[in-house]
This record gives C-alpha cells, structure tokens and sequence, in this order.
C-alpha cells in the first residue's frame, strides 16, 4: 500500500533539472483523473482556477476550509502525488499559515505553493519555517515550493528584479523551502540564469508564447506548471459554445472530445463500456 511518506518521497524525486516535472494544473476530482490518466506522474492545484470555480476572485478569495476541501477531493481522485496552491497560506500570520499545512496534509497533498506576493522575504521566511514546521510535526516529507512574484507582479526596477529573486529564493530555503518558483519569467537567457544562480530546483509557468518544454529543460528548469492556462481554455471554450448557442442556435462549440460514458466512466475509475 502506498504511503502518504511514499508519495512525498516520489514527489521530491520528480524534480529533475533538466528532465523537469510538467503540470498540468487542475481545480477539481474530475480534471485530476484526466490528467493522471494522460500520464502525469503528479498533480497540482491551481488557485486562480480553484477560486474561480468556486465562485470567487482569486487573490486570497478562497477561504482555508473551501481550499482545504478541494485539494481533498482531488487527492481522493489520483493515486499520484498531489501538490496544492495554497496562495500565501491562508492565513495572516505565519501560525495560521502552519494550520493551513497541516489541514492540506491532512487533506493528502504532499506538497504546497506559497507565495510571497508584496511581503517582505523576512515576513514569507518565517510562513515558509511555520509550514516546514508543521510538516514536520506531521511527520510528512512535504515539498515547499518557495514562489517569488516580483517578476509576475512587476515589483521594483526592472533591472533589480533578477537579483532579488535570487536574494529571496536563498533565504526561503534557507527557511525550509525545497524548491523556489519564479512565475512570470519567460525569457530563456534569464530562466537560465536562474536555473544557474538558484541551488535548489527551479519551477516556472508555462502557456501560450511561453518556451517549449525542451527548451525550458535545456535552460535547467527542474518543474514547469500550466498555472490557471488550462481553467482560462476551458472557460473560454464555455463562452464560445454559449455565445454560439444563444446568437444562432448553433452547437459547434459543444463538440468535445469526451463522450457522456467516458466522463462517467472516468469518475468510476474505469474504462468507457461503451
């Protein structure tokens, strides 16, 4: 029977510089069983995608037990590791943010995202030791994966936001982080020399104008996440076939690839009957 311990383990083994771990981030049960069975050998939550489908904005929208809930359902769905975005930890000081882990753990994930958004790196250290502590305390390997947004958020003068990523993702390990994620970074030259000047695996987000896999694994890049990429497809493959359906009556946008008994079958846990 696989452990909890044994999927972190698997997890922290699935970041490889150079052969990086791709995600496909989801927001329910019934996306994490599409992407396991596509193949991936982890999972991950994306929290602008679980926000939305949850009926609120994402940036700290979502409440702790709604968030919690869901990683549950998608840790329930997949026999894969899970890894689940917790934003900065649901919570306003590092206390909570360690209540929140031990909820997600007790959830079945296995690895978190936080995010230090526009607090001091002093402030998200110590969210990242109260996590790491309370992962601890669990007795679970937990991957803290360590995300730095002053790239994504546009903080400070363009050309200090390269050092200072760098400053930050050395004191977060320094706090117990496992791997540092700069979202927002899509120049190849620069993801390099992150790749180069960070001594943990480097995770970045991927989509649309983004390098390619290859070549985001060439620059050394340890893990690639989609981010909310795929919840923005879906939802605009929604608005496409409503705005179809309600101006002309048309039903080309509701052509899917998926069969009613295959979505059921997927949720059995077994293959289409039909």
């Amino acid at each position: 029977m696989t452990t909890q311990q044994d999927l972190a383990r698997r997890f922290h083994d699935l970041h490889r510089p150079g052969t990086p771990l791709v995600l496909a981030n989801v927001w329910d049960a019934f996306g994490a069983r599409l992407v396991a069975e596509a193949g991936a050998p982890a999972v991950a939550t994306a929290s602008a995608s679980a926000s939305w489908t949850l009926g609120v904005p994402d940036g700290e929208g979502l409440d702790r037990d709604a968030a919690v809930a869901l990683v549950a359902r998608v840790a329930r769905a997949v026999a894969v590791p899970v890894t689940a975005d917790v934003e900065s930890g649901y919570g306003g000081t590092a206390a909570e943010v360690g209540e929140t882990v031990a909820a997600v753990l007790a959830a079945g994930a296995v690895g978190v995202n936080l995010e230090d958004g526009t607090r001091s790196s002093a402030e998200h250290a110590e969210r990242i030791a109260a996590a790491r502590a309370a992962a601890d305390a669990a007795g679970t390997a937990l991957y803290v994966n360590a995300r730095t947004d002053g790239h994504l958020l546009g903080l400070g003068a363009p050309e200090e936001r390269f050092d200072e990523a760098v400053r930050r993702a050395k004191e977060y390990l320094a706090a117990g982080a496992d791997g540092v994620f700069v979202p927002g970074v899509r120049d190849i030259a620069t993801v390099a020399a992150l790749a180069a000047a960070i001594p943990a695996p480097l995770n970045v987000m991927a989509g649309p104008g983004a390098p390619s896999v290859a070549e985001l694994a060439a620059a050394g890049v340890a893990r690639i996440s989609f981010g909310p990429a795929a919840a923005l497809a879906a939802y605009g493959t929604l608005r496409e076939a409503a705005g179809e359906l309600y101006r002309t009556g048309g039903y080309v946008g509701l052509a899917t690839s998926l069969t009613y008994g295959e979505a059921n079958a997927l949720m059995r846990g077994q293959a289409d009957p039909a």
